[in-house]
């Protein structure tokens, strides 16, 4: 919930989170590319129009210069523990872009990390990696923290 409107803060539970969650999810207002192993959802991918997703870190930085606002944000991705560096945040970024040619298109946009000469824990890196972005043919367009970029490309339909 970070990401949408509501966000989260001291004054709302995990419970509130949920449900509001659950209504988002019901009224066809959250997106999300899960990535199952079996029955066993290992993880996803967070994206949504930029409406949808009005939150992001960072934010400061990245108005600065700001001119037009993509029509589509990857704001999240989750991988279980025991799932990590298997690939499972590269199969959710690839069906989240599948998802959002499959929804119209359009100039999607991201904030990963530069992970390069560095190991950050992977437990941090709930935006990715911009070498993961990088590979689905993304480009840097501009630095918006010591080691965070945006990075887009347009997705056609």
């Amino acid at each position: 919930m970070g990401f949408h409107s509501e966000g989260v803060g001291r004054d709302r539970t995990p419970q509130q989170n949920r449900e509001d969650k659950q209504r988002r999810v019901a009224a066809g207002d959250a997106h999300a590319a899960l990535v199952y192993d079996g029955d066993l959802c290992v993880g996803w991918c967070q994206f949504g129009p930029t409406g949808e997703l009005p939150r992001i870190k960072h934010r400061r930085a990245y108005e600065v210069g700001l001119s037009v606002l993509p029509d589509w944000r990857i704001t999240c991705f989750y991988v279980h523990k025991k799932y990590r560096r298997r690939g499972v945040a590269e199969a959710a970024l690839a069906g989240a872009l599948d998802e959002i040619a499959r929804l119209g298109g359009g100039t999607v946009e991201s904030y990963p990390e530069d992970t390069d000469g560095r190991t950050p824990s992977s437990s941090f890196l709930y935006n990715a990696t911009v070498a993961l972005f990088e590979g689905q043919g993304f480009t840097r367009t501009r630095q918006i923290g010591k080691h965070h970029w945006v990075v887009t490309r347009v997705v056609r339909k």
